[in-house]
């Protein structure tokens, strides 16, 4: 199992409409995909900026190219995010993961 963490940072006053985008696109978009085991959408604030980790679980590393494309470390962004988001930063993090 392959787990991908992408992070994005935005204001404050930007957060509700952006979360709320998350859990109607974002997440609706990532658990479509076969492969996707979960997707969960972990934010918090800090100050005038909120943190946002979009958290996912895959099957196999072959599953991960049918959500980001073929090149799996670089981040995927959707037409909304340059209107929220502080940046775009251009990769993810992926870790191998153990269930017991």
């Amino acid at each position: 199992m392959i787990a991908r963490r992408w992070h994005g940072r935005l204001p404050t006053a930007k957060a509700g409409k952006y979360l709320e985008l998350m859990r109607e696109v974002a997440l609706s978009d990532y658990r479509a995909t076969e492969g996707n085991l979960g997707a969960w959408c972990l934010h918090r604030a800090d100050g005038d900026v909120v943190h946002v980790e979009m958290f996912t679980l895959w099957r196999d590393w072959d599953s991960i190219p049918r959500f980001a494309g073929e090149d799996v470390a670089a981040a995927k962004y959707y037409d909304f995010d340059a209107d929220y988001l502080l940046e775009l930063e251009p990769t993810v993090i992926h870790f191998e993961a153990i269930s017991g």
